[in-house]
């Protein structure tokens, strides 16, 4: 599937048409009983006006300045904002340049998307951001330099795919590759795997190589040209780097700092990683939830775990895959059917090695009910496809990460979590030290090592990024009512 090149826009015809529809000025109509007859009406309550607050003028900067930004402002391409065929900054000077550069430093630190736009299920919203003060302090400074570097997402996952899109848009320009069948010669495999991979070579056997694109892909590292294989390898290489661009703009949705302390899931790969002390100390696989059941992206904090939990079936799964087997067939199956005091019922399955949780639940707060937890279906963790859940993350290693997070605490004074298991007893464990959970949609990512790894968009959000993008470019560009249209420094071509 094919990607365009998206836009960064102005941001005054938008917020313009923002202030407009604000609520805050319209007043409704009062809805007063009528008056009893005889008696004096008295004059009706008038609000005192709002008060008008003028704009921040915009500051002026110097020719030198000048320069500054509009070479920042045509470096947005090596951040993965702009086509890299931009050269209208060049005559921006005056507010407009300032125009620019405040939009730039936005979409930066927070992104390009209104967070209107943002799905239900993309509850991971960056935190609001006003360039002006910042960049007004950096202008009477004289510190410009500064303050564009401190825009920029520091994270090292940042980094490399902002160097992966350096290298993915140089073999764009350079025309690409073709596409391989299973019968291409082997000199034609061996040439393509190399525009990726550097490391290849001409005496090494060429499944090596083969393999190595495999493990980058999320692949079964068979070593042949499988069809899965081949349908990666002839992706094209413009939906690589729009791939690259979707992932660099949810790294701006995150905070300036991370906890170095957290759990950190790849909804699209099905990896879960600890982080301590900002570095990973544990990574193990996950199953992450299938097609029509996404798992969110969202933060929150771990609280506690619960031993030996029982699952309180959801009314949706229980509709649509419990309920249709009948009463007899749940009972044998060891579900409980129990009075909800609205007078319904609901499914709850007991604790027990059977239990669709299996014997850890990680508990963290957020709206859509998910959470991390063990499984007795083992199977799944041993296959590439792990997108199979109803939007909970299941762990392959769950004692292991209890353990970690349960170090120093009072309940596991005198024993261990595999205790606690094994009393078959339910209880809920409190965490000595919360921990930050992420749960973020990674199609595109860079290796410690800075090779670049790519996989499928599942729940094809990164299509869906990019409409995103131009929609919120294309409203900040559009003219309010008896206005012209505002001036554009798009870089769509």
């Amino acid at each position: 599937m094919a990607f365009r090149s998206h836009s960064i826009a102005l941001t005054s015809a938008l917020a313009s048409a923002m202030l407009a529809s604000s609520p805050l000025f319209a007043q409704p109509e009062s809805i007063l009983p009528a008056p009893a007859p005889g008696v004096p009406v008295a004059p009706p309550a008038v609000a005192p006006p709002l008060p008008v607050v003028p704009p921040q003028p915009l500051p002026r900067v110097s020719e030198s300045q000048a320069v500054l930004l509009r070479g920042w402002l045509a470096d947005g391409a090596r951040q993965g904002l702009t086509s890299g065929t931009m050269k209208s900054y060049a005559g921006l000077s005056g507010d407009a340049l300032v125009r620019a550069a405040l939009d730039r430093a936005t979409a930066l630190r927070r992104g390009r998307v209104d967070t209107a736009d943002f799905l239900q299920v993309w509850a991971l919203r960056p935190a609001a951001f006003d360039p002006l003060p910042g960049f007004t302090e950096a202008v009477r400074a004289d510190r410009l330099p500064q303050w564009t570097n401190s825009l920029t997402p520091r994270w090292a996952g940042y980094d490399g795919l902002r160097v992966g899109l350096a290298k993915y848009e140089k073999i764009r320009d350079a025309g690409g590759w073709k596409a391989l069948t299973a019968q291409s010669p082997a000199a034609d495999v061996r040439a393509r795997l190399k525009l990726e991979d550097d490391a290849v070579s001409a005496g090494e056997p060429l499944s090596a190589a083969i393999q190595r694109a495999q493990r980058r892909y999320g692949l079964e590292p068979t070593g042949t040209l499988g069809a899965r294989t081949l349908a990666a390898l002839n992706v094209p290489v413009r939906d690589r780097v729009a791939a690259i661009m979707a992932n660099m703009e949810r790294w701006r949705w995150l905070p300036a700092e991370l906890p170095v302390d957290r759990v950190q899931v790849n909804i699209a790969a099905a990896v879960v990683s600890v982080f301590e002390g900002d570095k990973v100390a544990m990574t193990m696989r996950g199953v992450t939830g299938s097609v029509g059941n996404e798992t969110p992206m969202l933060t929150s904090t771990i609280h506690s775990i619960v031993v030996n939990p029982p699952w309180n079936v959801p009314t949706s799964i229980a509709k649509k895959e419990l309920w249709p087997k009948g009463r007899a067939a749940l009972a044998r199956q060891g579900y409980k059917i129990v009075k909800t005091p609205d007078g319904g019922e609901r499914i709850v399955q007991p604790a027990g090695p059977g239990s669709a949780l299996g014997r850890l639940k990680f508990d963290f707060d957020n709206p859509f009910a998910v959470y991390l937890h063990d499984t007795p279906s083992r199977a799944k963790f041993s296959s590439y496809d792990r997108l199979a859940s109803h939007g909970c993350i299941r762990l392959e290693r769950p004692v292991p990460l209890a353990d970690r997070m349960l170090e120093g605490s009072p309940a596991l004074a005198s024993a261990t979590v595999q205790d606690l298991i094994d009393t078959g007893k339910t209880q809920r464990v409190s965490l000595p030290k919360p921990v930050s959970v992420y749960l973020l949609y990674w199609t595109a990512f860079a290796s410690a090592n800075g090779t670049l790894n790519f996989r499928d968009d599942p729940y094809g959000w990164d299509k869906l990024l990019a409409d995103k993008i131009d929609a919120s470019t294309n409203r900040a560009l559009a003219p309010a009512p008896g206005q012209a249209a505002a001036p554009t420094i798009a870089s769509k071509d």
